[in-house]
């Protein structure tokens, strides 16, 4: 790409927000250790005028090499300036997060997600077909290992059959091709080769492999017991640690490949239906908005809610720990609720 990029007032991405002509002409000639550049990065973004983000890291390196454009997106989505820096933490317990919905009246599920990718490899961006097979045969062959609990089956996606498709999509696990925004980032090449999806007996933790990021690590159940879910995912990605070296960098923490999953590179969240406050979106917005929170429809981004059910999770990542990340969705979860009930 040699000449900057014509955005349209549609355009209305960090990415195009941040990047000028001078930084353009800074970064586009520059390429990172594995020989990703500026037009990878920004080509979703193009792509798609209605992207939130609209770049993507191809590897660690991306976010030293594009710094003067990954930093000012990062510091406005996150609040975290080139000078912080993330310090993880998943060995402490949680303060006091008792079930908030005991009696199941208004969260239908909660499901805690990190992404992780693997040390050696290039991000899903800019990996080779060869790489990717490599990182679902590491991935693959240290989750069968797993015993107990955590114990489950793997379902590569070009190996699928019918019936386990549609039960995976009942089961709301199967995650497909056609996203235009990871399309335009390059992260569907070679589809459906080298992904699948693993889950425990219970179909309480799951692993998708190669998505948008090599790895989703998730764990889930019924019901608010938002503590129950945190110690399973916790279990799981120390068994993992075992086995597998997870990219993780100083300052950044876990490295992913949209800049809104650095840090903790955690998504908490819970399905729950606010009937009430889904006609009230202001005051919905105000308390989400309080309590650091993101709302999504039930299909989860891009899509709409359905019967005043809601996926509601956390938006802060980057600079806070883990359990921050959970309290965030804790407290945000019993306001809500607190206010569906009296309206």
């Amino acid at each position: 790409m040699d000449n900057f990029p014509k955005f349209s007032n549609a355009h209305q991405s960090l990415m195009a927000k941040h990047l000028n002509e001078t930084i353009f002409k800074q970064l586009k000639d520059k390429t990172t250790a594995t020989g990703y550049t500026l037009a990878q990065a920004i080509q979703s973004g193009i792509s798609n005028p209605d992207s939130g983000i609209g770049i993507y890291a191809g590897d660690n390196d991306s976010y030293q090499v594009f710094a003067s454009l990954f930093n000012p997106i990062i510091e406005e989505y996150h609040g975290f300036d080139k000078t912080s820096s993330h310090h993880s933490d998943l060995l402490s317990e949680l303060d006091n997060t008792a079930n908030i919905d005991p009696n199941n009246e208004y969260i239908l599920s909660t499901r805690i997600r990190v992404a992780r990718n693997l040390q050696g490899f290039p991000l899903g961006t800019n990996i080779s077909n060869s790489d990717r097979n490599k990182v679902e045969q590491l991935v693959r062959d240290t989750l069968l290992a797993f015993e107990g609990e955590l114990a489950g089956n793997y379902y590569p996606l070009y190996q699928m059959d019918d019936s386990v498709k549609e039960q995976l999509i009942a089961d709301h696990f199967l995650f497909k091709s056609g996203d235009r925004f990871l399309e335009a980032a390059g992260l569907n090449r070679n589809w459906p080769q080298g992904r699948g999806i693993f889950h425990n007996h219970d179909k309480t933790f799951l692993v998708w492999i190669n998505e948008e990021d090599q790895l989703r690590i998730i764990a889930m159940q019924q019901g608010g017991d938002i503590n129950e879910v945190f110690e399973r995912l916790k279990k799981a990605i120390h068994a993992m640690e075992e086995k597998l070296v997870f990219l993780h960098d100083s300052r950044l923490g876990y490295i992913a490949s949209c800049p809104t999953n650095l840090g903790t590179a955690m998504r908490a969240s819970v399905h729950i239906k606010l009937p009430k406050l889904a006609n009230n979106k202001v005051l919905f917005n105000e308390i989400t908005e309080h309590y650091h929170l993101q709302i999504r429809g039930v299909h989860g981004e891009h899509s709409e809610s359905e019967s005043g059910i809601f996926d509601i999770s956390n938006k802060r990542r980057l600079g806070i720990s883990e359990k921050t990340c959970i309290n965030d969705l804790y407290q945000g979860v019993k306001a809500l609720i607190a206010t569906e009930k009296s309206l």
